[in-house]
This record gives structure tokens, C-alpha cells and sequence, in this order.
């Protein structure tokens, strides 16, 4: 009976994901080819902004900042949680009085109500991805504390672990302020190999490739993405991803419920 009650139930979950409204389809976004947006503090490149049944809004872009040079004062966000994945360079990243220095690979996650703010102490140009992402429904914030609320990670705080087919680092896996579970790892794959069969989940999912090449299937279609590429993924939408490089590639993956 209890099998039943949960297939009825994940049934349900699915049609109410399907009927709500997706501005993002699934997508290889090819970064280093957009265009690059000038303004007094930085250049921006726009990569995604819109809603999926998950997320009321989803804007994800990259920031480049001259030495010294922040995007903006620090500041609060009231019901949406901001991540930042830097991409080169050095980042002094302070979220809620607690300060970090991130180099490539580094993450922040910003719980809403954390003042937060970035700025380049490097000697040269520094950018991040910024993703900031709402639900239609209030954060619970007790929640993200019992988990230590916001994040600063630096790449090799993550330890690699040894898999059949390369490396895998997790940067977290556990609820956040909007999240039931919010799951952030980086893998490396060997030359060759695929990271597994073509599978689908309710959980949309980001990739962001950050060393070498892949051929990413989306549906029925292929797709070769390089690094700084990011790839958007929406709820069961069959996907795989195989190395090309010669020698081994590496990305982000997160996903979240």
C-alpha cells in the first residue's frame, strides 16, 4: 500500500511540475561567446534569466571585476539565495561578517538577510558566475542554520575522492533556506569515458564545465560545450555527458529539491 501512496504521490509531483510555466529550455550556453556588457564597475555577461517549476525566477550570469573593484556595495536579499563559483582570478568574498579569499573553483552561497559582498584582491581581472535564484514560497531559515546557513568554500577544501571512471569533489549536499536539498559536487572524468547512461530526475540541474571538453546529449540531440560553457538542464529531460578531451575534463554539477 505504501508503494502505491508513493507513486500516486510522485505522479502528482510530476504533472504539477509539467503544468507549471518554463521560460528556460533545456541548453548549451556557449559563455565565451555572448556578449560582454560594460557599466562603472564591471563587465557582465548575461547567460540566463527566467523562470522553470522550480524556481519563480532563475538569473544566472558571469562578472568580470579590474583589480580592487567591486560589483556593488555589500548588500541583503530578502527571499532568493545567491551563489558565486569563481571562474579566474582572486575573490574576497564576506557574507555575514565571515570573509574568505576564493581562487578558481572557489563557491559562496549567501542565505537571504546575509549582507554580502565581493571584491578582487588579485593583480589581475577576476570573474565568477553569480546565480541567483526564488521560490514562490518564504525561506526557511532555521532550516539552512541547523546546516551552518551561508557557504564559502575553496577548491581544495573539497578533497577529491577516487571513482571507476576519475574524481569526484563535494562541495555540499544538504538543505538550504529554499532547498530540501541543494547537491553541489565537481567531477573529474578520464579520457573516454561517460559519466553514465542517459537518465532523467525531477531535479533540474546546472553544469558548468570548468577544465577540457564533453559532447552533452539533451533529449536526442548532442551538443559540445567547452570550459566556461554551463549547460541548464530542466526536470526530466533525458541527459549524459562524455569526456572528448584528451585527457581528463572536469565540471561542476548541482541540482536541488
Amino acid at each position: 500500500m505504501k508503494t502505491i501512496l508513493n507513486a500516486v504521490a510522485f505522479l502528482g509531483f510530476t504533472i504539477s511540475l509539467q503544468a507549471q510555466t518554463n521560460d528556460l529550455p533545456p541548453k548549451v550556453y556557449h559563455v565565451d561567446q555572448l556578449p560582454v556588457q560594460q557599466d562603472s564597475s564591471r563587465e557582465r555577461i548575461q547567460i540566463m534569466d527566467g523562470n522553470t517549476p522550480w524556481l519563480s525566477n532563475l538569473e544566472v550570469h558571469v562578472t568580470i571585476l579590474e583589480p580592487g573593484k567591486s560589483a556593488h556595495p555589500p548588500h541583503t536579499h530578502t527571499n532568493t539565495e545567491e551563489l558565486i563559483i569563481v571562474r579566474q582570478g582572486k575573490l574576497k568574498v564576506t557574507i555575514a561578517g565571515k570573509t574568505k579569499t576564493l581562487g578558481p573553483g572557489g563557491l559562496a552561497m549567501a542565505m537571504p538577510g546575509d549582507e554580502h559582498g565581493a571584491v578582487n584582491v588579485g593583480d589581475t581581472k577576476a570573474s565568477y558566475y553569480l546565480l541567483k535564484y526564488t521560490k514562490d514560497t518564504t525561506p526557511n531559515l532555521e532550516r539552512s542554520g541547523k546546516y551552518g546557513g551561508s557557504i564559502l568554500v575553496e577548491w581544495n577544501e573539497a578533497p577529491p575522492k577516487k571513482t571507476d571512471r576519475g574524481e569526484r569533489r563535494e562541495q555540499f549536499n544538504h538543505a538550504t533556506s529554499l532547498f530540501e536539498k541543494f547537491d553541489m559536487h565537481s567531477t573529474a572524468l578520464n579520457k573516454g569515458e561517460v559519466s553514465h547512461l542517459p537518465h532523467t530526475h525531477l531535479q533540474e540541474e546546472i553544469l558548468i564545465v570548468r577544465k577540457g571538453t564533453v559532447r552533452m546529449q539533451i533529449g536526442d540531440q548532442f551538443y559540445d560545450a567547452a570550459a566556461g560553457d554551463l549547460i541548464f538542464i530542466p526536470s526530466m529531460v533525458p541527459h549524459a555527458l562524455a569526456n572528448t578531451t584528451d585527457g581528463k575534463c572536469e565540471y561542476f554539477a548541482f541540482q536541488w529539491n
